[in-house]
């Protein structure tokens, strides 16, 4: 018998995802709960375990390639039974081979209205359930026993909405929607007045072929860097990009992390400057609420983030990521400190969530040491501003008639102009350059 493995509902919004990696081959044996493959969406890679033992008869979307959630990515022969299938349509939309014992999968209406079933504890005793680390990391958030729950997906995996209805929770999964009317004889106005976007009115222009040379060395377009290719065009193309600078002399901050570090370090937390820079974000971000929103083009409204979900950029081995400390002005700054560190070392290593990389209303982004003098990044969409964080060195400036050595940096704020003037641009960055040179300001905040 033939398992077809479709790929799973990796998130809430995920329709499809990338194969980065197959990490077995045709013809090979799996071990149930073996990792098999690794699948990105958005910029989280999620490692996928194979939910039954079985020989891989044939991998169905290769590395690099687009799959569907629902699209049978791998045929698993579960029993020894079955030979190579021959070259089919194996697309979500399109009806499994009656050769093959395919799972049945509910609909999206029945998944949604259907009651989950609850084992006792005895019966999930030793019990392996076929879950996306998104879905566990939901159960132990709402206190459910993963292991105590059949799944409703695919292949018997346990959904979101699986641990939400176990957890009394009401299902985010919306009912099938009404057969929709008979179309009007024309399109209602505000269809006729709202002009098509320009990039889906442009020809797509063919892909490029480079010609190389026999020494040259070629690497796989896919997985993390083209995702961070697909996002900067993005943001380029939809965003109307400006950018302004202003200098910061950051002399008395030095010297307070410096008093602060020992009182940091009996906490066990690391210090840097960076919590100082997220504090002062959030006061400004609360005193210009426009440079913490959105535009929803859909609807045509800007909408005010009332949340402030910080992103800081980090450099990893596969290119730039962005994880998020959510709700930071309801943290300290050694809080700060404290849960920054972890996650930006999973975010290097790759262990961080699909939760833990999206989401941000704002982000910050630095080189630390390698900050240079200035530079104009570009804003993490579908945000309209991101701070740019440069270099601390010794400068010798004008204080009161006099030249004096003081600890300079400069900030570089990128914003979209289409939703944030540039005077309001500039009095957010001037607000966060007055809290950094005078850092007991910002301890002084009320809101």
């Amino acid at each position: 018998m033939a398992l077809e493995f479709r790929l799973p509902d990796i998130g809430e919004g995920v329709v499809e995802g990338e194969i980065v990696r197959w990490l077995t081959a045709e013809g090979e044996t799996l071990r149930e709960d073996q990792p098999m493959v690794e699948v990105m969406t958005d910029k989280a890679t999620v490692e996928i375990p194979t939910p039954r033992a079985g020989r891989v008869a044939q991998i169905m979307v290769p590395a690099g390639k687009l799959c569907a959630v629902g699209q049978v990515m791998i045929v698993i022969d579960t029993d020894g039974t079955l030979g190579k299938p021959t070259a089919t349509d194996h697309a979500a939309t399109s009806a499994p081979a009656t050769a093959v014992s395919a799972p049945i999968v509910a609909t999206p209406a029945a998944v949604a209205t259907a009651p989950v079933q609850v084992l006792s504890a005895a019966e999930a005793q030793g019990r392996k359930v076929l879950a996306t680390p998104a879905t566990r990391q939901l159960a132990r958030n709402l206190s459910v026993e993963i292991r105590t729950l059949v799944g409703t997906g695919p292949g018997g995996r346990v959904t979101r909405d699986d641990v939400r209805r176990a957890s009394g929770e009401k299902s985010a999964a919306k009912p099938a929607p009404a057969a929709p009317p008979a179309p009007p004889p024309a399109p209602p106005p505000v269809q006729v007045a709202t002009p098509a976007a320009p990039a889906v009115s442009r020809p797509a222009a063919p892909p490029i072929s480079v010609p190389v040379n026999a020494e040259d060395e070629r690497l796989p377009f896919r997985g993390l860097r083209k995702k961070i290719a697909e996002n900067m065009l993005r943001a380029k193309l939809s965003a109307a990009h400006f950018t302004y600078v202003e200098e910061c002399d950051v002399t008395e901050l030095v010297l307070l992390r410096k008093r602060a570090q020992k009182r940091a370090q009996e906490r066990g937390v690391k210090l840097s400057f960076l919590p100082f820079l997220i504090k002062a974000v959030v006061s400004g971000l609360k005193k210009y609420p426009i440079v913490n929103s959105t535009l929803d083009e859909q609807r045509e409204e800007v909408v005010l983030r009332k949340s402030y979900h910080i992103g800081v950029a980090a450099a990893t081995d596969s290119g730039l990521i962005v994880p998020v400390l959510r709700n930071a002005d309801r943290l300290s700054l050694f809080q700060i400190a404290a849960e920054m560190e972890p996650l930006a070392e999973r975010a290097r290593t790759g262990k961080a969530s699909r939760d833990e990389l999206t989401g941000s209303t704002f982000t910050i982004s630095s080189l630390g040491k390698l900050g240079g003098v200035l530079a104009t990044p570009i804003i993490n969409f579908p945000e309209v501003a991101i701070l740019g964080v440069h270099k601390i060195k010794e400068t010798p400036v004008v204080r009161d008639g006099q030249i004096v050595i003081r600890q300079i940096m400069n900030l570089s704020i990128s914003l979209d102009h289409r939703i944030v003037d540039g005077y309001e641009g500039a009095l957010f960055l001037q607000h966060v350059v007055s809290l950094l040179e005078d850092p007991t300001l910002m301890f002084m905040e009320l809101t």
